[in-house]
């Protein structure tokens, strides 16, 4: 457990089976395993050995198996059917905050965000054009162009009507075509796998690079890596078949990520846009203090001898009540 170990004694993030999903069973703790049952099994699996659980629909797990997770620096993440959904998550104690301080690091700084964005946009379009000096109104400009073209081509592909995208912030599948009701839905899919995977390795959903100022501005950041590869293409593919329902490209999309191949990449692309070049990511519990100085000192220490070593005749502190043997004050 986290307070009788080292932070080495911890497997890294990093060395872990990235993510465990699991639906229709109930899900309980036997000493340091997680122990997942089922009608057909019983599977045994032990905690500091996974990075993420994505708990799907039919899952049931109690408040000792949550602990063990949680102490295990393991994220909980509850999702919809095969990940397609992120409802709410949850992470451990021993999870440090190194990719979380070095985000915000990046996102505060002008040149260093720009850099970030500079690198999504290159991952959109790797072949095309270099956007090492780009400035943010011209990688706008080229990601429109791009992904206008990216829609005329498979709708030529398919045979299906294509006018533009139509999206009601709010509402996303209101006064819409079927092609684009189904582009919706299969981004909110999208956005759930991406939600799961930046919650599960401690990054935050809400510090974006190109989006900005919604709770998931980095959400939608990482998904627009992957539009043209997966929602796109799948969407035009329904719509020509005929299949326009949420649900047609919900479960097609479940099917075309069950392989996981999408969640690890999603990991790898959001630490080297994260991590500097050379460097590991630190996930080891390291409890600092803050200090303007030294930058941080160790926690778990009492300084109040340091302290009283640094004060002089004209410092006070203390706090002082009234003697025990007076009654107290009316108020």
């Amino acid at each position: 457990m986290w307070w009788l170990s080292n932070p080495q004694d911890l497997h890294r993030v990093e060395d872990r089976v990235s993510t465990l999903y699991v639906e229709k069973c109930h899900v309980d703790r036997d000493d340091n395993a997680v122990v997942l049952v089922n009608k057909e099994r019983t599977v045994r699996v032990p905690a500091a050995f996974v990075a993420t659980v994505l708990l799907g629909p039919g899952t049931r797990i109690t408040s000792a198996a949550v602990r063990l997770l949680a102490d295990s620096g393991t994220a909980l993440c509850w999702v919809g059917d095969r990940g397609v959904r992120m409802y709410a998550a949850g992470l451990g104690p021993s999870r440090g905050a190194g990719l979380l301080m070095r985000q915000a690091y990046l996102v505060t700084r002008t040149s260093e965000r720009l850099d970030v964005a500079r690198r999504m946009y290159a991952k959109r379009f790797p072949d095309d054009d270099d956007v090492t000096t780009a400035t943010m109104q011209q990688l706008r400009g080229r990601e429109g162009a791009r992904i206008k073209k990216i829609y005329r081509d498979h709708a030529t592909r398919t045979g299906v009507t294509w006018n533009k995208r139509v999206y009601t912030h709010g509402d996303p599948f209101a006064d819409s075509d079927d092609i684009n009701r189904l582009l919706s839905a299969g981004h909110s899919c999208l956005y759930g796998i991406c939600h799961a995977a930046i919650v599960g390795i401690g990054a935050s959903p809400a510090l974006g690079f190109v989006h900005t100022g919604a709770a998931t501005s980095f959400v939608l950041d990482i998904a627009d890596l992957y539009k043209a590869d997966y929602t796109i293409p799948l969407a035009f593919d329904l719509a020509a078949a005929g299949l326009t329902d949420e649900r047609d490209i919900r479960t097609a999309f479940r099917d075309k990520v069950a392989d996981g191949h999408l969640m690890a990449r999603i990991i790898h692309d959001i630490k080297d846009l994260l991590i500097e070049e050379g460097t590991r990511d630190n996930d080891e519990d390291a409890l600092h203090l803050w200090d303007e100085l030294d930058g941080h000192v160790p926690g778990g220490v009492n300084w109040a001898a340091d302290l009283a070593d640094q004060t002089d005749d004209t410092t006070i502190l203390g706090v002082t009540g009234p003697d025990t043997d007076q009654p107290p004050p009316p108020w």
